[in-house]
This record gives structure tokens, sequence and C-alpha cells, in this order.
């Protein structure tokens, strides 16, 4: 009966899903996360980069559970109210985002299984199980045991007289039932909880003579020997299993003392290691006594738990060993050299700041290069006339060229402000190192500000010249490190405009000082009026096109979730503007419905390199107003963020950013087209000749964006 009850709520659920206006931001990312395992499926990829995607959707759900399922728990928990935007409450949403996820690792298990091992043997190399070993190579992972893996083992009992073990966040672990004796009865059972090592590597290689490597799973080596861990007792049941715990919090930042607010933030991440348990993977044939009791420490039901296949693997993020390994470097795709940027062919062999004094350069990563942003910042770290450096960092690389450049200026005297986010998600720690060096070599540091996180990206350097002292700004859409330019789509701006320059003067003594200017010229900041002045530029469209006047928007960016801005597009979609939204991830407008929205399009880039820029163009009546920057909608973006769009002034830039826009709608190969119940199907070809916006950018010219129109 209760199973009924149940039931019948769910189909009540699907139905009230389905009615909304809006679609569920959760559930829209579990959509996206689909179209990223669909690269895993496109057989014209090497082996290697099919397994890159499917690791990539691995360490997405692992974030997703850890934050977006570990926040709906924090209202489960203490009995907080939160309407999902389908309108679900907080339990019929709870069964239902986990039937989704579910249904995901479900699909993503069946396909490596089925479609993706198969292809191993074929490609030099195999993971093996135990019984795929001859008795020589097991008895070389006997030995990997026993020397490396044995002394690191640590297995924790749980009993009477020792409290439950705090297990690890995103971890292998081994679950062991044993008996003492051997009287058949449950009451003399325990279980003991083994942590597998993160700190040596997953699989241990075996290489033939051939050139042929098998990879053990260390989870596999430790399975077979684990009899040494429990001598002269019998082992009833080896369970491997994995949990994912809730990371999200919010800092308590009532206190304006630095310390006292750098020390919350410690204490928060250790806090997500100690998160609850919000999913258990765990391998087929595993010990049902042992699950119950875990469900019962963890307060989870049958919905948490995800049982994986026993011919797959348990957290396929593992597989960027493989995918890594130096053997299969040329069965991988490279990376494509950038091209001379279409504002900067000259780049290399003029001076950079002679350049910016002559015209603006807008720059479009990957297809070109960061390497103009690096070296201005590296020049100025040398140059003497440089006086100032000012900058926003949300996330960096590691041996970071930025880093370094900004210690080098501290070091030659020069006044540098760096503004460092530390409460980048999952940069945190990282992040929390880098800022204590620059401090330590005399920048003047800036941990985030208040409540707020900082998401802008800029870049300010001031130089006295002879005639007078310029001001050279970087504005962007993605962060400050070099590593990931290679791989995102991004667009920055490098300018000495003056009206940029005063903008960016007066933003920064908002975010670091105690500032509020009247009006900015070229920028639109959060949590300033950044959602009403996006408001209004839709809106004006809408009037525009009931005027009669031409009207057309087209809007590239992450995420689409905010719903006063959703409802200004579908106001504008009613009064007949053509809507053309290409959003990667998170969209929760409903396209093409009826009376709301048939004048809207709704495509999603997902392919070789991580779409992240953000473009917004509007038609304004043959005048277009293009803005790039740092934002998407999100409620995030305008309320707890500082974030920046600005306004592009000159039409050639105008037009190349109008170029990047047309591209993404002419795509058919990477492009997803929203449908209206939320869904996605692949864009067709109808015909025409393939389009890949991930190869044709590379070969962009400036007399390509000449005569560049979106309507």
């Amino acid at each position: 009966m209760q199973d009924n009850t149940v039931l019948h709520a769910d189909e009540l659920a699907d139905r009230q899903i389905r009615e909304s206006n809006y679609i569920s931001r959760d559930l829209s990312w579990l959509q996206f996360n689909d179209r990223v395992l669909d690269q895993a499926r496109k057989t014209e990829r090497s082996i290697f980069d099919r397994l890159k995607f499917l690791a990539i959707t691995a360490s997405n759900l692992d974030e997703f559970c850890t934050i977006r399922l570990g926040s709906l728990y924090n209202y489960l928990d203490y009995n907080k109210q939160r309407f999902d935007y389908s309108g679900l409450r907080e339990e019929p949403f709870r069964r239902k985002l986990l039937s989704g996820i579910r249904q995901f690792v479900t699909g993503q298990n069946q396909y490596y299984v089925s479609n993706l091992k198969p292809l191993f043997d074929e490609n030099g190399f195999k993971i093996a199980r135990y019984e795929h070993l001859s008795p020589a190579d097991a008895d070389r992972a006997n030995q990997y045991f026993d020397r490396t893996v044995y002394p690191m083992l640590t297995p924790m009992v749980f009993d009477g007289y020792h409290s439950f073990p705090a297990l690890r966040n995103n971890r292998l672990l081994f679950g062991v039932v044993t008996r003492a004796e051997t009287d058949g009865t449950q009451q003399n059972q325990k279980a003991s909880f083994i942590q597998v090592p993160n700190n040596i590597p997953r699989f241990f290689e075996i290489r033939h003579a051939d050139g042929f490597i098998r990879f053990v799973p260390l989870e596999e080596i430790i399975r077979n020997n684990i009899h040494q861990l429990f001598r002269n007792i019998e082992i009833v049941s080896i369970s491997l299993f994995r949990i994912n715990r809730n990371g999200d919090f919010t800092l308590d930042e009532s206190e304006d003392i630095e310390s006292n607010f750098l020390e919350e933030l410690r204490r928060k991440l250790q806090t997500r290691r100690r998160g609850r348990v919000v999913r258990i993977e765990v391998l087929e044939g595993f010990d049902h006594w042992l699950l119950r009791l875990l469900k019962i420490q963890w307060d989870l039901d049958e919905a948490n738990i995800m049982v994986i296949p026993r011919e797959s693997l348990v957290d396929f993020a593992g597989l960027n060993q493989l995918i890594g390994h130096k053997d299969f470097k040329d069965r991988r795709t490279p990376l494509h050299p950038p091209r001379r940027p279409v504002s900067f062919p000259e780049f290399g062999s003029r001076d950079i700041f002679e350049v910016l004094k002559e015209r603006d350069v807008l720059l479009h990563h990957p297809f070109d290069s960061m390497d103009p942003v690096l070296e201005l910042l590296e020049k100025a770290a040398e140059d003497d006339n440089v006086l100032s450096i000012k900058i926003t960092i949300y996330r960096v690389a590691k041996d970071s060229r930025v880093t370094a450049a900004l210690l080098r200026a501290a070091e030659n005297g020069k006044h540098v402000s760096v503004l460092f986010e530390v409460k980048a998600r999952f940069d945190e720690e990282n992040n929390l190192r880098e800022a204590h060096r620059l401090r330590q070599a005399g920048c003047f540091v800036i941990y985030g500000v208040s409540s707020l996180k900082t998401h802008t990206k800029l870049l300010l350097i001031v130089r006295q010249e002879a005639d007078k002292v310029y001001r050279y700004v970087h504005l962007a859409s993605g962060n400050y490190n070099e590593i990931t330019s290679r791989l995102y789509t991004d667009v920055g701006l490098l300018t000495t405009n003056e009206t940029y320059g005063s903008d960016v003067s007066d933003f920064f003594n908002v975010i670091t000082g105690h500032s509020q200017p009247s009006a900015y010229r070229n920028l639109i900041t959060s949590p300033r009026d950044m959602r009403i002045q996006l408001c209004n530029l839709v809106l004006r469209e809408a009037d525009n096109a009931r005027n009669g006047l031409p009207s057309g928007i087209v809007i590239k960016f992450n995420s689409l979730q905010d719903k006063e801005f959703i409802d200004a597009l579908y106001e504008a979609s009613r009064a007949g503007v053509p809507v053309k939204l290409i959003v990667r991830g998170i969209c929760c407008l409903r396209p093409g419905r009826i009376g709301l929205s048939e004048n809207i399009e709704v495509v999603s880039i997902v392919g070789e390199y991580l779409e992240h820029s953000r473009i917004y163009y509007f038609h304004n009546n043959g005048d277009p107003k293009v803005y790039i920057g740092s934002a998407d909608a999100m409620v995030r973006s305008f309320d707890r963020r500082i974030e920046s769009l600005f306004l592009l002034e000159q039409d050639a830039l105008r037009k190349q950013a109008m170029n990047i826009l047309r591209y993404n709608l002419k795509d058919n190969v990477n492009a997803y087209v929203m449908q209206e119940d939320g869904a996605y199907v692949a864009k067709t070809h109808n015909g025409e000749p393939l389009f890949n916006i991930h190869k044709e950018f590379f070969d962009v010219t400036r007399e390509i964006i000449n005569d560049v129109k979106l309507f």
C-alpha cells in the first residue's frame, strides 16, 4: 500500500514538472552531464578521449552530489522548506533527483561495460582482475601489496568498544564483515573499514615484452590480500563502496576581523570532510547486513544507494591514470596550436604596450593564446615605469605564471593589490596558500569581500609614460589560469581606452575599499544592478518589436536560472522578439511553449573544449549592444557575487564577438537543441556540410567577420 502511495506521488510530481513554466535547475544539470557522456559515445574519438569524457562525467557527478544534493539535505535534515522551480517540495524532489542520478549512473556503467571496455585489448591494454593474471603477474601484484600497500592500510573496527570511523569523502572503501566464532550467527559479526590509499596510483601496471599493459586496480590487489589484515579470524564478506558527503556550506561572516574569517573558512573546509553522507556507490555483491548497518548509521534509504556492476569500475575518475599515460600519448588528440589573434596579428613582434595604445584587442581562447595577457603582466612586473598592478583572482594554475609575475612585481617595489577569492569552490585551500605567498612578498591581499564571492576577472596596470599616465586594462570571462585557457573557450579584452580605465579603477575602489560610484559608463556590475540592467535591455527589445522595429537577442552563457531574467525573456518572446540562447549547462527556461516562449530557441554546445564564454547581444534597432564578461544569468551571479559585464565599444570587436555567436548557432557537430519538455536532441545536419566550431574558430580571419549579421 505504501509503495502505491509513493508511486502515485511520483506520478503527480512528474505531471507537476511537465506543467511548470520553469525547468528544475538540478534536473537540467543531469541533462547536461548526459551531454558530456554523449562525447564518450562518439566513435570517431580515440578510446582515450572517450574515456576522458567518461571520467569527466564521474567528477562532475561527485561535485553535484557534494554540493547540490548536499544542499537539498540541508533542508531535509533541518526541516526547512524548499520549493524547486518545478514547485516540488523537499521529499518528492529528493526521490526525483536520486532517481535521475541512478538512471544516469546505470547508463554510464552500461556504456562502459558494453561499448568501451571491449576496445581495450585492441588498444594495447587491459584493466585486469586477478582471474585475468598469469601466476607470475599475480605474484608481482602480491609483492607490490606486501612492499607498498600493506603498510599503508589501517583496519578500523566498529563495535561496542569502538565508535563508527570517520570515513573519507570520495574515497574507495572496503567494508569487511568478520566473525570470531563460527557458530553461524550474526551476533558475533563485526564490521571493519579500510580506506584505499589515494596517494599511490589507482592501477598497478604490469608491462609485457610486446608492450601490452595490464592495469590491475588497487582495490583488486587489496581484496585479494585482505586476509593478511585479519589473521586467525573468519572473513564473512568483503564489500567495496564509496560515499559522497554533503560539502555545501555557508560561512558565518558576521565578524569583520580578517583572521576570524580565514579561521572560519578553514573550519568549514574541515566540516566538508565530515559532512553527512548523501550517496553510496556499492559494488555488486555487497553484504546486505553491512549495507543495512551503513544505512542506519547515515540515515539513508534505498534511494541513496547506487549499485555498480561487477564488470564495471567504482569511480571512473581513476581512469585518468590511463588517459594520461605516456605510452598512449600519440593516440590522444593533441591540443591545436593557437592562431594569431585576429585583432593582434603581429603579436610577438611588437611591444604590447605600444599596440594597446593604438587599439583594443579582443582575445578568444583557446583559439587565441593567453600569452598576450601573460606577457603584459610579466612585462609590467619588470618595467620601471609601471607604478601599480591590481588584479582579481578566482582560480590560478599550479606553478602559475600569474602568481610568479605578481611576486616579481612586489619584489621590484611596485604597488600590487590582489583580490584573491579564497571561497572559490574546491580551490579554497590552494587559494589560501597562494594568497599567503603573495602577502608574504609584500602584496596587498584582500581575501574576498564580505559574504559575496568575487567572480569578476579584471586586471589594471598603471604606467607612467612620457606624455601621461596610461591605464592598461584586461577584462574577461575566464580565470587567470594559463592551463585552463587552453581547454576552456573564453573571451577577454585588452585596452587602454580611458572609459574602461576609469570604470575599472572605480570598480576596484568599490571592491577593495569603501566607494560607491554614481555610474559606470561601460560596465554592468553585480550585486549592484546587473539584473535590472539586463532585464531592461531585454524589455527594450520587446518594446521595439511591439512598435514594429527590428529586434533580436542572442546570448551565450554557462547557465540560465534567474526567474526575473527568464520572465523578461518570456515577455520578449510574447512581443515577437526572436531570442536565441546558447546555454552550455543549466537552463531553467522552457523554450517553444505556445503562448509563452515559442520565439525562443535554446542550443547547448558540448564538445572538445569547455564552453565558458559569456556574450550578450541585443539588436537595439540596428545599433547593436554587445557585452562580454564573467556573469551567467543566475541568482547567485546577480545577488551573491561580484561580477562584471562590459560593453564593446569598437565596431570591429563587436563584429568579432557577434561572429562567435554566429558560429555557435551554425555548429551542427557539438550542438544539442533543447525541447519544450526539457530534453535535448543532437542537432541534425540536414544535408549541410559539417560545421564544428572547435575546428572552425582556428581559421577565423578579419575578412570573415567584416560583415557579420545575426538577424
